[in-house]
């Protein structure tokens, strides 16, 4: 895959905005979410609860490949931590709550066609519910 998420002009990933209300500093990556995963991400309050939901979105928007104070990030092996392209991060499995999981990739200087201007980039790959 490239460095571009679309695919033959296909866009799969649509912005995922914070839930509840607007952060107040401004997020150093742009959140996307799988569109196959937008009715998950618009759950994620309801599953999870606002607090929860909050800071996982002010941890993937401003450090991503940090460590998350309360949730437990885990870096995936194998095919399915694989980057979706150049510039891409391993696949991230951030354990939000018991049942619930989002693994998520970044990019620190996406650029969204090839005359783009570099910036940085959370792509929620996944969004699960259930158990492992």
């Amino acid at each position: 895959m490239s460095d571009d998420p679309a695919v033959g002009g296909y866009r799969p990933f649509a912005a995922a905005r914070r839930p509840g209300s607007s952060p107040e500093t401004k997020p150093a990556y742009r959140v996307l979410v799988h569109k196959q995963y937008m009715d998950h991400w618009n759950q994620l309050v309801n599953r999870v609860g606002i607090q929860q939901a909050q800071q996982f979105w002010d941890h993937v928007a401003t450090n991503p490949g940090g460590t998350d104070p309360i949730a437990q990030t885990t870096i995936l092996k194998g095919k399915v931590g694989d980057p979706m392209g150049p510039g891409w991060s391993k696949t991230v499995h951030y354990e939000i709550s018991g049942a619930g999981r989002i693994n998520f990739q970044f990019n620190n200087a996406f650029k969204g066609g090839a005359n783009g201007d570099g910036h940085k980039v959370v792509a929620i790959r996944t969004i699960s519910y259930g158990s492992h």
